[in-house]
């Protein structure tokens, strides 16, 4: 048996055809086109899975079931996509309008982060854990709960906002109007932004930086990733840079931790690819803030950098009928 999972994107729709070892057999992608009808874009969505499926010489009768992962509010219940920011859906019956494209009996709707998280639970890195938390750190930062097993998304499915809490009151403004959210200081465009202003004022300053250097080094474009390379150089600007960088990520999971408790905390997106660079000095951080510091190691949450990488929304999309 099989199981097909949708990362469905502002830019891109990515499907997977994944076995019963969780592994991606088969994947494919079309341009999402996100400025048409919701309907074309379902569309898209089947026949790229129809593909998928005749490529592999499997029918709809091989296929246990499709998962679909979501920017914006997903209503797992009704198979309805009640809103997302890039996308025309609105209320929009997702499942009912994929069924009429291609006929298979169950298909699952769910916030792409929640579904990330349900992959890391699943078969990455927070596999068996019962009650686990990932957040990403991206473009934005988003977040998935899991609590007993399943996806914790409020009473109206647009919980586990997690990039919108405030960890600085009145500061920056961020993308949802809210001021000092965790987003707008430890997304990776935020720390984009934080290194683009750190060399503007060396410039002013007349203070060396080899944050210059990776700049030149990446055609003139600052990333995530210039702060921690010049950081990993010896230079003292960056090394003050992502110091604070990991102090605001730091306040951040020490917040969710300690209302959450989760037994693992999976930290995933373009960031976490610094792995231990960045895992040690955090680890140390929340070690010192977090409330559960006095108890014995084994109950306090294990902090982890995430496992399935690029793949985790179709390998979350494909465990969403896997949850307890």
């Amino acid at each position: 048996m099989y199981y097909i999972g949708v990362d469905l994107g502002g830019t891109n729709i990515a499907i997977g055809l994944v076995n019963e070892d969780l592994k991606i057999v088969d994947k494919g992608s079309v341009p999402t086109k996100a400025d048409r009808d919701a309907e074309l874009i379902i569309k898209d969505m089947a026949e790229l899975t129809a593909h998928i499926l005749q490529r592999n010489q499997l029918t709809v009768d091989d296929v246990a079931y499709v998962g679909i992962a979501s920017p914006g509010i997903a209503n797992s219940d009704d198979g309805v996509i009640e809103y997302a920011n890039n996308l025309p859906f609105l209320h929009f019956p997702v499942v009912k309008v994929f069924q009429k494209y291609l006929p298979i009996k169950t298909i699952y709707v769910e916030n792409d982060a929640n579904a990330a998280a349900v992959g890391e639970a699943i078969a990455g890195s927070a596999k068996g854990a019962k009650n686990s938390l990932m957040i990403t750190l991206g473009t934005g930062v988003g977040g998935g709960i899991l609590i007993n097993g399943k996806v914790y998304s409020g009473f109206n499915h647009a919980g586990a906002e997690l990039g919108h809490m405030i960890i600085v009151k009145d500061g920056k403004l961020c993308s949802c109007g809210r001021r000092g959210c965790f987003e707008a200081y430890c997304s990776a465009t935020a720390l984009i932004k934080q290194t683009e202003e750190k060399i503007t004022e060396c410039k002013i300053k007349s203070i060396p930086t080899l944050l210059n250097d990776e700049v030149a080094a990446n055609n003139g474009r600052v990333s995530a990733r210039t702060a921690f390379n010049a950081q990993k150089r010896g230079d003292p600007v960056a090394i003050e840079l992502v110091n604070q960088y990991i102090s605001y990520l730091a306040c951040g999971i020490t917040n969710l931790i300690n209302i959450f408790q989760p037994s693992i905390l999976s930290i995933g997106g373009g960031v976490s690819g610094e792995k231990n660079n960045l895992l040690n000095p955090l680890i140390s951080l929340i070690s010192r803030e977090q409330y559960s510091r006095d108890l014995e190691h084994h109950l306090q949450t294990k902090i982890v950098i995430a496992t399935l990488g690029n793949d985790a929304g179709i390998i979350g999309a494909a465990c969403l009928g896997m949850q307890d």
